[in-house]
């Protein structure tokens, strides 16, 4: 009885401890968001972004590798600061947002340590799914936010290719480039 008692001890001090092998952190929309750019007339960068991201990274305090990140993004928030542009982009001809209001992006595996991280994972846009390879840097912080929560901050790059996902299969690579670079900034809160 007594060593019973001792093991049902050790497992209870031993929960807390397995528990904070996780953490899970929030992203906050009002401060992340997906910014891109493509090459227009073969001549010059448009830039745009998108909000309304929602989505956590749980994460791994003892081997960041084993770090899962899930991100949604809301496509009808495409701004590029010109509205006629913008109302094309969300047609059927470019991002069809009444069909495909979001893109998800889920990771398949982390490496790397803190400070530089590769992120791989599939992202589904327009209703395709592709693999996708994020170079991420990260965490800046934490910080106690407004909230009291700490905060940190992750930046990720990659570059994909519209056609792959169907995006403005019918225009021509010389009047909208095929290669999109991304920028992900994240800005995410501890639970």
């Amino acid at each position: 009885m007594h060593r019973l008692a001792l093991t049902l001890g050790a497992l209870a001090l031993a929960a807390p401890f397995a528990a904070a092998q996780t953490s899970t952190w929030n992203i906050d929309p009002m401060h992340s968001s997906v910014n891109f750019t493509v090459k227009h007339l073969t001549l010059s960068n448009v830039n745009g972004h998108f909000g309304g991201l929602k989505g956590a990274i749980t994460l791994n305090d003892s081997d960041i590798t084993k770090s899962t990140v899930s991100v949604t993004i809301d496509t009808t928030t495409i701004d590029t600061g010109v509205q006629p542009r913008d109302n094309d982009l969300k047609s059927p001809n470019y991002f069809d947002v009444a069909q495909f209001p979001t893109a998800t992006f889920t990771s398949t595996s982390v490496s790397g340590s803190a400070g530089h991280l590769t992120v791989n994972g599939n992202l589904t846009l327009h209703g395709v799914t592709r693999p996708v390879t994020l170079e991420v840097d990260g965490p800046a912080g934490p910080i106690p936010g407004m909230d009291k929560k700490p905060h940190a901050g992750y930046s990720a790059t990659t570059t994909l290719k519209r056609k792959d996902f169907g995006i403005g299969a019918k225009t021509p690579d010389n009047i909208v480039s095929d290669e999109i670079k991304l920028t992900i900034d994240l800005d995410v809160a501890k639970q």
